[in-house]
């Protein structure tokens, strides 16, 4: 499995939210891309980045950090948080973002996602985002009506990379992740899936390892990191995708 720390962007710094919710933020930093090569002299292979405020405006709005990422780091950055067009795909693609991930406009436009994986093979993820099971969009301040499992089905066979699947309730509250829903979504498509929400210790990783680690691509932790909950370097031999070299930044 592999380890993915989480750098949620808002106003150019790096937070986290609880649940999803904009006005309970807390601030862990105004240096993204330092804390982007810290967690990759950690180790880790791959950083998840998303634009919060681009979610809201449906645009992207903290390019300029990201920016600041991807020149600081070598490994692969995988992104969401406003897009919602090919052009905007193809700009972050273009400067060097390895994955772009949809949100929003996989639930609102599947011809979106399938046309762009059909252009950029492997670097197109879809994210769910589910509040009790209910696909959450618009920067989850809208629930739907499609399930996280049917949404997911609808998209075998169009070579999305991967999926990206949060249980909202749990994200940002260090409660623990839904480990059933996500390996349940993972048994019933054959998409890679990475879990995402509530990963809040070194148990969790291990018990999300011991559930799903023959068939979960890997795992989103955030808030556990900035509270020294989890150390990047340990989680990443603790997963086994990579060496352990330590030097983590907590």
């Amino acid at each position: 499995m592999i380890f993915f720390p989480a750098i949620d962007l808002k106003d150019g710094q790096c937070v986290r939210l609880l649940q999803g919710d904009m006005d309970r933020a807390t601030v862990f930093g105004d240096d993204p891309a330092a804390q982007a090569l810290a967690f990759a002299e950690a180790g880790c292979e791959w950083l998840h980045v998303v634009d919060l405020n681009g979610a809201f405006a449906a645009r992207p709005v903290n390019g300029a950090a990201v920016d600041a990422i991807l020149a600081a780091v070598d490994i692969p950055v995988q992104l969401g948080g406003g897009i919602r067009n090919m052009e905007t795909i193809e700009m972050w693609l273009d400067k060097g973002v390895r994955r772009v991930i949809l949100g929003t406009a996989a639930l609102r436009d599947k011809d979106l996602v399938e046309t762009a994986c059909g252009r950029f093979p492997g670097r197109i993820a879809v994210a769910i985002d589910a509040r009790d099971g209910m696909v959450a969009v618009e920067g989850w301040a809208e629930v739907s009506a499609t399930t996280a499992r049917d949404l997911a089905a609808r998209f075998e066979g169009a070579g999305v990379a991967a999926i990206i699947h949060t249980d909202i309730g749990r994200d940002g509250v260090m409660a623990g992740p839904n480990i059933e829903a996500t390996v349940a979504l993972a048994e019933a498509v054959s998409i890679p899936i990475i879990a995402s929400g509530g990963v809040s210790s070194m148990a969790d990783l291990a018990a999300l390892k011991d559930a799903g680690g023959a068939i979960l691509e890997g795992v989103i932790s955030g808030r556990a990191l900035y509270e020294c909950k989890i150390d990047a370097a340990a989680a990443v031999a603790l997963l086994g995708r990579a060496d352990n070299h330590g030097g983590g930044p907590c």
